[in-house]
């Protein structure tokens, strides 16, 4: 029977604080963060957690190698999620600067969990990403499946109870309410869906407010379009559309 060290959810933790850190320090105008320093404590826990769910999972590769390319990508990721910084305070007249975002919104920490997050899951790394995302899930109420490709500016605002399932794509500049599933339609066959797209595609410059439901891996949600609160929408939505409630006769209607 082998021995292997189980996964440490707080160093995962810690991990995520020190690349958060490197992240906002020019974002925060702090200057006494010791970069190389804390780069160096980032790769001893990734490196560590990584051998870890290897020997767990019973795969073998260079952990070495993996988490040189983690970092290569880091850069790319930062930026990106300054665009979510930029695009979190464009769209919320009530924060007070970008500093107040980055240091209490939540869907801001859950994006900036899903970056790290689904760069582990990109490089094939087991556990890991899915427990980063539940932590985030956990801390936040907002449930990023690791596996969810989501484009740059993107936005959660409050983000209670937001729900975007693995095979979810998400373009650039999209804003999500509280309450919002980008979810599948039907799991009745289980574990035979696995690796087929089950969840929505969503185009550039969508709002979607509230409370809505969009369904299925063959659901696609053009470009600019604006989905209204609490639509349950499970067919596709070309661009430049405004889908709303209708009061009366309480059905999905699309206006242009």
């Amino acid at each position: 029977m082998k021995y292997v060290d189980l996964p440490n959810k707080n160093k995962l933790i810690k991990l995520l604080l020190l690349l958060k850190q490197l992240t906002l320090c020019q974002v925060l105008e702090i200057d006494n963060f010791d970069i190389f320093e804390i780069e160096k404590k980032a790769r001893g826990i990734l490196f560590s957690e990584i051998n870890k769910v290897f020997l767990l999972h019973d795969k073998l590769s260079d952990t070495s190698i993996i988490v040189d390319n983690f970092f290569k990508s880091f850069n790319e990721i930062k930026k990106i999620f300054l665009t979510d910084l930029n695009a979190a305070f464009k769209g919320d007249p009530s924060a007070l600067d970008v500093k107040e975002i980055a240091l209490s919104y939540p869907g801001l920490d859950a994006i900036f969990i899903h970056r790290i997050a689904h760069e582990l899951y990109l490089l094939k790394i087991p556990y890991l990403p899915r427990i980063m995302s539940e932590y985030a899930h956990s801390k936040t109420g907002i449930d990023i499946h690791p596996g969810a490709t989501i484009g740059n500016h993107f936005f959660i605002d409050h983000g209670t109870g937001v729900v975007i399932g693995e095979t979810t794509l998400i373009g650039n500049h999209v804003r999500l309410y509280q309450g919002v599933t980008l979810g599948a339609l039907s799991l009745n066959k289980g574990r035979k869906l696995r690796g087929k797209k089950r969840h929505p595609t969503i185009g550039n410059n969508v709002i979607i407010y509230a409370n809505a439901s969009i369904l299925g891996g063959q659901t696609i949600i053009e470009d600019d379009v604006t989905i209204g609160a609490n639509c349950l929408i499970i067919e596709s939505v070309k661009s430049h559309q405004i889908v709303c409630i209708d009061d009366i006769e309480q059905k999905t209607i699309a206006k242009k």
